[in-house]
């Protein structure tokens, strides 16, 4: 065999492997939207099971965080808020590794580093995907009620207490930002 067509034949079978990986091993599987936030469960980062359905009644802030972005110390103001305003809001942290890999930790790792570095006591669940194809329910439940899906580390949704209406607040809005605290008071 001529070494062209060899050549010709290497490729060819490189491609056809290509083609298969992308179509069978890396193709996006469709997620399933719930109907409500209250369908929705998910685990804390100690493993536990979280039932949304605890949250019927209370005002969520809904955030998806990471460890390594210059964004992360808004945990900071995201702990004040919790203390601030917990009797009104409640927040959840997500962890999420898709915005330059930022958050690469185990849970017990994020964990470890939240509590040490900023005191964080709100409630944090295990890493996530907020976007593509591999996006968690929450977020394509989020993402259909505002149109939007997060622009960065600590993009922020707020929902009300009866989980019908939900603005969208992009990871430059500060926590404690008055378009944050004017809608939770």
């Amino acid at each position: 065999m001529s070494s062209k067509v060899s050549f010709v034949l290497i490729v060819t079978v490189i491609v056809l492997i290509g083609v298969y990986m992308k179509t069978n091993l890396f193709a996006s599987k469709p997620v399933a939207v719930p109907n409500s936030l209250y369908d929705i469960h998910m685990k804390s980062l100690d493993g536990k099971d979280v039932d949304f359905n605890q949250y019927k009644g209370k005002k969520l802030l809904i955030v998806n965080t990471a460890s390594k972005c210059g964004k992360t110390p808004q945990y900071t103001d995201l702990q004040k808020l919790h203390e601030q305003y917990g009797n009104k809001v409640t927040v959840l942290g997500f962890p999420a590794n898709n915005f330059l890999w930022q958050e690469p930790g185990t849970s017990a790792e994020i964990a470890a580093f939240c509590e040490k570095n900023y005191g964080v006591t709100f409630q944090m669940f295990e890493k996530i995907s907020v976007k593509g194809g591999d996006q968690a329910p929450l977020y394509s439940w989020l993402q259909g009620q505002t149109g939007e899906k997060p622009d960065w580390n600590f993009a922020k949704y707020l929902v009300n207490e009866d989980g019908t209406k939900v603005e969208f607040f992009k990871s430059s809005v500060e926590p404690l930002d008055q378009k944050i605290t004017k809608e939770i008071q």
